[in-house]
């Protein structure tokens, strides 16, 4: 009887169990177990592979930033200060459109020591350049060696440029890229129409004295005429938004002046010529186009090179040239922007001396009476 009520106990106790845990189950109670739900393959699939498309399209546009890949070609001065943050360099060169990724580009430099390579200064740099290249290519390496250099009036670009490669302060095939190609932006008056031309820098390397570095970046060399210029520019920005020509028209005029006259303080009546021209529809007819097409300085025009088809021949067209001949003092600016109220329409240059008539009669009898001598 022992061994039975034992065995009834125990086989009670297991059907207690078993009856309290599937009574559990039914009711939801505390014992139970919930069931966890799946979540669906396919959707993690397409989750994951969404996310692979994506960072490896990022990385891929990384990639292509920090190689220069696939860039537009675009070429600008890039100007650090002194003490600048990479993070302001950055944005430098993401506003000239040299990178696209400011934030890469400062977790870059990092690695390739930026900090210490950068220099202050203004660095000529292209869209082929790499993070690599952009980072050395602001790390100066010209020689901390000046020189004194002064830049006269009524100088063309090339002969400004002789100056320049004489004085080791770059190289003429330097010069000319970044007179034709480098983007100056601070210097709107620089007509767009001729980038890709040295000629566009024409008339605004500021005659002066400088100090250069030898070996200087040729953009920065030139960049400091072209700052030169708009300083002085800005002395006579009142007079200059009041007189009937543009900024550009003026410094043509003046370049004009200034190659035409230059004695007797006779600038403001030569500018008075032109204007009067200008304003009655003639031809400027002036010598001094025909030689900067010609690359001479002779009184002597021929009959052949009036008929030269350029823009700057103003025997052939009328109006102002297409851009300055030379780089005008001060004081032709100044007689571009105040020339003097007259009635002269000619003028004749002779033994050191201009003469000026209001008829054509009289500049004719004058010519014939004071011959040049042969060149």
């Amino acid at each position: 009887m022992a061994n039975r009520s034992a065995h009834n106990s125990e086989h009670t106790a297991r059907w207690d169990a078993n009856d309290v845990r599937r009574a559990q189950e039914r009711t939801g109670g505390t014992a139970s177990r919930r069931r966890k739900k799946k979540f669906p393959l396919g959707l993690y699939l397409a989750c994951v592979g969404l996310i692979s498309v994506l960072l490896a399209g990022t990385g891929w546009l990384l990639l292509n930033d920090l190689c220069s890949l696939n860039k537009a070609p675009v070429e600008a001065v890039v100007e650090v200060e002194e003490n600048e943050s990479i993070s302001s360099i950055a944005s430098k060169l993401k506003d000239a459109g040299l990178i696209n990724y400011k934030g890469f580009f400062c977790f870059v430099s990092g690695f390739l020591h930026a900090d210490e390579l950068i220099d202050p200064g203004a660095h000529t740099l292209n869209s082929d350049m790499d993070y690599r290249a952009l980072i050395r290519g602001m790390h100066s390496y010209q020689s901390t060696e000046t020189v004194t250099v002064t830049i006269q009036e009524g100088l063309t670009v090339e002969e400004v440029f002789d100056i320049l490669v004489e004085n080791g302060v770059s190289l003429r095939s330097r010069l000319e890229n970044a007179a034709a190609n480098a983007d100056y932006p601070e210097y709107p008056f620089l007509q767009e129409s001729l980038k890709g031309n040295v000629n566009r820098v024409e008339g605004y390397l500021f005659p002066d004295t400088y100090e250069f570095y030898q070996n200087e970046d040729p953009a920065a060399a030139i960049g400091r005429m072209l700052a030169n210029f708009k300083k002085h520019a800005e002395e006579l920005a009142e007079d200059i938004d009041n007189a009937p020509y543009s900024l550009e028209e003026l410094v043509i005029i003046a370049s004009l002046v200034e190659k035409e006259s230059g004695v007797n303080d006779d600038y403001a009546d030569f500018s008075s010529v032109i204007y009067n021209r200008l304003g009655s529809g003639w031809k400027l007819q002036l010598d001094s186009t025909i030689n900067y097409i010609k690359k001479t300085n002779t009184f002597h025009i021929s009959y052949d090179d009036m008929e030269i088809d350029s823009p700057y021949n103003t025997y052939r067209y009328a109006g102002l040239p297409v851009a300055p001949i030379c780089s005008p003092s001060m004081k032709s600016l100044e007689a571009a922007v105040h020339p003097n109220r007259t009635n002269y329409w000619y003028w004749y240059a002779y033994e050191g001396v201009s003469y000026f008539f209001t008829n054509d009669a009289d500049f004719s009898y004058f010519a014939e009476t004071h011959p040049y001598d042969a060149d």
